[in-house]
C-alpha cells in the first residue's frame, strides 16, 4: 500500500473537504474506525475519525463535523503488508528525520525545525519525532525517524511564521 502526501490537497483517497460520511466509509475500508465528537464538534473537541489498520493509524479531523480538514498518518509498523508513505518521491518514515528535513529544504521549501517537531508552512506538512514506545535513536537522542506526519490546508501552519 502506498500513501501519497499531497498537501495542501490531502492524502491518497482522502482529499481535504471530503464529506464526513465519505471519510468514514473510506477509512472503514482501511480497517476498524473510531469516531469521536461526531454529535457536537467544537473548537476544543473537533470530530475525529480514526482509521485503525493492523499496521498503522490515520487520524482524520473534521472540525465542523461535515468535511475533512486534516489527516495525520502514523508510522507503519512491520507486518505482512508493505506500506510506504511518500511525499514527492521521498519515503517519509524510512528516511532519517534530519535527512528528510534537508531534502525538503533543498526543494526550496520553508522548513521550521524544532527539537521534537518540524513544520513546512505554506505547504502545510507537520512532523513529530515523539514516540510512545522504544524506537531507534539518532545522535541527538531523539527518534531517528519521524513518527507521524500531518497534512492540512495551505495556511495550516502559517501561524508558525510569526513566532
Amino acid at each position: 500500500m502506498d500513501i501519497e502526501l499531497n498537501p495542501p490537497d490531502g492524502i491518497t483517497g482522502f482529499p481535504l473537504g471530503m464529506p464526513a460520511e465519505a471519510v468514514k466509509a473510506a477509512a472503514a475500508a482501511l480497517g476498524e474506525i473510531k469516531v469521536q465528537d461526531e454529535e457536537a464538534p467544537d473548537f476544543f473537541h473537533p470530530m475525529k475519525v480514526l482509521a485503525l489498520h493492523p499496521q498503522f493509524e490515520i487520524s482524520f479531523t473534521l472540525p465542523d463535523g461535515r468535511s475533512l480538514a486534516s489527516a495525520e498518518v502514523w508510522i507503519p509498523r512491520p507486518g505482512p503488508e508493505e506500506i510506504t508513505v511518500r511525499f514527492r518521491g521521498i519515503d517519509v518514515f524510512r528516511t532519517p528525520a534530519r535527512q528528510l528535513l534537508e531534502q525538503l529544504a533543498a526543494m526550496g521549501l520553508t522548513v521550521l525545525d524544532e527539537k521534537y517537531y518540524a513544520y513546512v508552512p505554506g505547504l502545510s506538512l507537520g512532523f513529530t519525532r515523539v514516540a510512545g514506545h522504544e524506537v531507534p535513536l539518532d545522535t541527538d537522542g531523539e527518534p531517528l525517524y519521524f513518527q507521524a506526519v500531518l497534512t492540512g490546508p495551505a495556511d495550516y501552519y502559517d501561524y508558525k511564521l510569526t513566532d
